[in-house]
């Protein structure tokens, strides 16, 4: 071997894309939706709806230009959060279109439709024009001005099922909350990355617990203080323990102090106590959990939450297929907050399983990618995308199989809400923008994507 041979840079390590698994993926997804979407109509109508093609042309449309975005702007992205994006929108497509056969004067598939498309359009858009993560960390403050009018707006608008969360113009409505948790993780990851040393060096030791000091703690907990007691007007404790279990997760992640986890939680029982025994609204739910079948021992009939334990345990191992359910006995929310309870009864636990291995693989890769990030701001925000993600879904699962008292939020890209699955894919997008520089090779010379050195 000679010298020269000998001192000769190895060649760089070229990582694979992964465009084609994805594109491989997508085609699976959009096949298994359309799947499920003949086998409604074969089990109510006993025929393939005539417009299947065409649901299935629509969705794999929607589905290849948001891979073509991919494909060409973020070419290093981690390849399953848009299939696993894609089968769940599918999923929840073609269970509210099995729940509108049994309520034809209330279609909601349609719409459902509409705003996956502009869901969809938003993604490409962030996706194409976000080129760098760490744009976002410019306008922390912003983002969080902004996410506290968004919560405030609603309070002057008339309640909706007791909740005053919803904006209503003319026959269009939107939940501003749901736009807000987005805003609140731009916030929380680049505060906490800009003073992560101070959080987790500076203060005073009081019972084995880091507190540090009011000035670099303060600002932050006065924000998530003011978010709090604005969604407790509202009523909506659904986002509100949703934006808690965010700062007490970005918080850990961002100082590494095991002991904020237990602040968090003893600081949220005491609150989920004193909400529940004093706020009527909520104090009914808290009552319907410890007890759900009271209506039906006061003979009233059962409540939603007990129709949702009874489609659960109609369900069984495998089912009673899709279509063949009694699920819209739960009622007006059946589409919406107890759209879990149609996919336990028709599919079963396996399909249950399953749409909830879905869930994990997408937090899991969140994760992932946060933390193949050099840069803090990068890390905490895909970590905290990932944690809404999570969050919603403990949440909402919790609540309608009888784990914590039930909250009205929407399950991640399964149910009715406009809002809700606008925003799932604007934080699809940016997780795949974040994947994306978490994946690409170091440059020549030994720098990181993200700016820092390996």
């Amino acid at each position: 071997m000679t010298a020269t041979t000998a001192d000769a840079r190895p060649p760089a390590l070229r990582l694979p894309k992964r465009r084609g698994v994805e594109l491989s993926l997508l085609i699976g997804a959009v096949l298994i939706s359309v799947y499920g979407y003949a086998a409604v109509g074969l089990a109510r109508n006993d025929a393939v709806p005539p417009d299947v093609a065409g649901y299935g042309a629509g969705l794999g449309l929607l589905a290849l230009l948001a891979h073509l975005a991919v494909r060409f702007r973020a070419p290093f992205a981690d390849p399953l959060l848009l299939p696993i994006a894609v089968l769940l929108n599918g999923l929840g497509l073609v269970l509210i279109y099995r729940l509108d056969l049994e309520t034809p004067g209330d279609r909601a598939a349609p719409t459902q439709l509409v705003w996956s498309t502009l869901g969809v359009a938003l993604f490409i858009a962030v996706v194409v024009l976000l080129r760098d993560h760490r744009v976002l960390q410019r306008y922390a403050y912003l983002s969080v001005a902004a996410a506290l009018a968004l919560m405030i707006v609603p309070i002057f608008f008339p309640a909706v099922n007791g909740a005053k969360i919803w904006i209503r113009v003319g026959g269009l409505s939107f939940q501003p909350g749901e736009f807000a948790k987005i805003l609140l993780a731009v916030f929380f990851a680049a505060y906490l990355a800009a003073n992560r040393n101070a959080l987790a060096y500076t203060g005073r030791r009081i019972w084995k617990l880091q507190f540090p000091t009011g000035r670099v703690l303060g600002p932050i907990v006065a924000i998530w203080l003011l978010s709090v007691g604005v969604l407790v007007i509202e009523r909506d404790l659904g986002t509100s323990l949703l934006f808690f279990g965010l700062f007490v997760i970005l918080l850990y992640v961002a100082t590494g102090r095991t002991g904020w986890i237990a602040v968090g939680l003893l600081l949220a029982a005491a609150g989920a106590f004193v909400v529940g025994s004093f706020e009527p609204h909520v104090h009914s739910r808290v009552e319907d959990w410890l007890d759900p079948y009271a209506t039906i021992k006061a003979g009233q009939g059962p409540s939603q939450l007990a129709q949702s334990l009874f489609a659960f345990a109609a369900g069984g191992m495998f089912g009673t297929g899709l279509g063949l359910g009694h699920s819209v006995l739960i009622g007006f929310a059946a589409k919406s907050d107890f759209i879990l309870a149609t996919a336990g009864e028709e599919l079963g636990l396996a399909g249950l399983t399953a749409i909830f291995l879905l869930y994990a693989l997408m937090v899991a890769r969140g994760f992932r990618a946060g933390l193949a990030l050099r840069d803090p701001f990068g890390r905490l925000l895909s970590i905290g995308l990932a944690s809404i993600l999570a969050l919603q879904v403990f949440v909402i699962a919790g609540g309608v199989m009888g784990l914590i008292p039930l909250t009205g939020m929407a399950m991640p890209f399964l149910a009715q809400g406009g809002s809700s699955v606008v925003t799932n894919w604007i934080i699809v997008a940016l997780l795949i923008r974040v994947s994306d520089v978490a994946r690409t090779p170091d440059p020549p010379g030994g720098a990181s994507p993200a700016g820092e050195e390996r």
